[in-house]
């Protein structure tokens, strides 16, 4: 049985370095998104440098949120190969210990950080991309280079006054602020009254309230004003779950969401896929260090560590690209959400347990 200052020196260890890792990938994320970002938005008016250092630093966490298990598998290969090197490992086994007994820590460190990184990190992600999206919100201007497939879905609502059709290019605060929005709005008799497009559309109780509103009537009369207010009988609840993005909802308020969203007829596969994929991180960090341990523990001896890594490398990337296509179909509801984001997390730990079995256990 492993001691408990071997355990602890192990543990100790793999923390270090991983969070070497994580210092790495936030500095680097940081650099690339700042640049992509102003590339795209740098052109426009309320455009400035500590504004694009402000969205870039409050999507970090999502970043990391998102890399995580690419950081955990870096980390144990890191770790387990710096144990070899010296030797410690060798010494473990000469001590009787097996491989299960000094993965132990490793696992029971990757365990915890998926735990703090879907109850704490996953917090402040969905708190901070949302007022990111607010911020970026306020640029008014068409993005160059602008990623495609973020197309914002049309909103219809009726009121006494007839049919309006709601659409806009951003929105923040989940749907409840859209910008650069555009207001179609027909007659009784299915007839388009009028557009109004407005730079920004905040949704209140029973009304939206437009600012900056460029209207054009039926007649092709065209106006500018710098307030409007037009009546609504949509629920904010329901434009939150039209609009609003799963990675800004934290972990404790999905739940709630996919109540709402079937409460309202809607699909909500995709907070489902959300809120199981983050039950899911913890033990998919295990995995993956169950995966970097196949292809680490033993390179020193058989002095094939570049096969090794690269071997590591590529059974992390498949599992992940893995991940996010099988994500893709239970959000679209191909597959159900539950058994999307479990299966890959089992198919994954079985290999690494079957491997290690052979292995140790022949």
């Amino acid at each position: 049985m492993i001691g408990r200052t071997l355990f602890a020196y192990f543990f100790r260890r793999y923390l270090v370095i991983t969070a070497q890792f994580f210092l790495g990938v936030v500095v680097i994320s940081f650099l690339v998104d700042f640049t992509e970002f102003s590339r795209r938005v740098g052109s426009f008016p309320e455009y400035t440098v500590g504004a694009g250092m402000l969205v870039s630093a409050l999507r970090i966490p999502l970043i990391i949120q998102t890399a995580i298990p690419f950081i955990i598998l870096f980390a144990a290969m890191s770790t387990l190969m710096s144990l070899n090197r010296k030797y410690e490992l060798v010494i473990a086994r000469s001590a009787g210990l097996s491989a299960w007994q000094f993965l132990a820590p490793l696992c029971l460190a990757s365990f915890l950080i998926g735990t703090v990184a879907i109850t704490g990190l996953n917090t402040v992600a969905a708190t901070a991309l949302s007022y990111a999206e607010e911020v970026e919100a306020s640029f008014s201007g068409k993005a160059r280079g602008a990623p495609a497939g973020q197309a914002l879905p049309w909103l219809r609502q009726r009121t006494d006054d007839g049919v309006t059709i709601i659409g806009a290019k951003k929105s923040a605060q989940r749907g409840r602020v859209l910008a650069q929005a555009t207001f179609i709005r027909f007659d009784r008799n299915g007839s388009i009254a009028e557009r109004i497009d407005a730079k920004r559309a905040v949704l209140t109780k029973g009304a939206w309230v437009l600012q900056q509103v460029q209207r054009l009537d039926a007649k092709g009369h065209r106006s500018e004003r710098p307030r409007m207010v037009i009546k609504t009988d949509l629920q904010p609840d329901f434009v939150e779950e039209q609009f609003a993005r799963p990675e800004t909802i934290p972990l404790f308020e999905l739940g709630g969401k996919i109540d709402s969203a079937r409460s309202f007829g809607l699909s909500a596969n995709p907070f489902a896929m959300q809120y199981h994929s983050l039950l899911a991180l913890p033990f998919l960090l295990v995995a993956m260090t169950l995966i970097a341990a196949t292809v680490s523990m033993r390179f020193a001896r058989l002095g094939q560590s570049a096969p090794m890594i690269l071997g590591g490398v590529g059974a992390g990337f498949l599992l992940y690209g893995t991940t996010v296509l099988v994500k893709a179909f239970g959000s679209s509801g191909f597959v159900p959400p539950l058994v999307a984001a479990w299966l890959p997390v089992v198919v994954a730990a079985f290999f690494g347990v079957t491997f290690l079995l052979h292995k140790e256990d022949g």
